[in-house]
């Protein structure tokens, strides 16, 4: 699976970077996402709870940040493994000012998925991830902007 999109973010460049960052948000943006901890720099351990169709069930995830250019790139990895199969996913994310107050982000991403999982259907994955990535950006621009409205 793969796909791409763009989304418009409040707050400058330095500060949407900085946010995405921010394990807080991150852990407040995963759809399922019961815990989050940073085992080293930039490098977390997630316990999530998807459920796809009929196939519900916790992984146990890695999420590496790699490739990293601040303000404007990184590269988000994640290998997750559980009963209802295993995930292996990469996200490019770039972004670039719109102005002073707005960041635009594009995004990009692979996913190869195997197991229980895997027998529901490319199509029907392919629509599953389109939304579990739309939430969590939707989830983002929520997290950026209560922090954006508080500075």
């Amino acid at each position: 699976m793969n796909g791409k999109g763009t989304i418009e973010l409040p707050g400058a460049i330095d500060q949407v970077f900085q946010k995405l960052q921010d394990p807080n948000v991150l852990k407040n943006c995963m759809m399922g996402c019961k815990k989050l901890e940073q085992v080293e720099e930039n490098e977390y351990r997630a316990e999530l709870t998807v459920g796809i169709a009929s196939v519900k069930g916790k992984y146990d995830a890695t999420i590496s940040v790699k490739d990293i250019e601040t303000p404007k790139h990184y590269k988000l990895v994640v290998q997750g493994k559980g009963a209802p199969g295993f995930v292996n996913a990469e996200g490019i994310i770039d972004l670039s000012p719109i102005d002073t107050e707005r960041t635009q982000l594009n995004y990009s991403y692979t996913a190869d998925v195997g197991g229980k999982v895997a027998a529901i259907g490319q199509r029907m994955l392919g629509g599953v991830a389109k939304l579990i990535i739309s939430d969590f950006f939707k989830k983002a621009k929520k997290e950026i902007k209560k922090i954006h409205n508080s500075v």
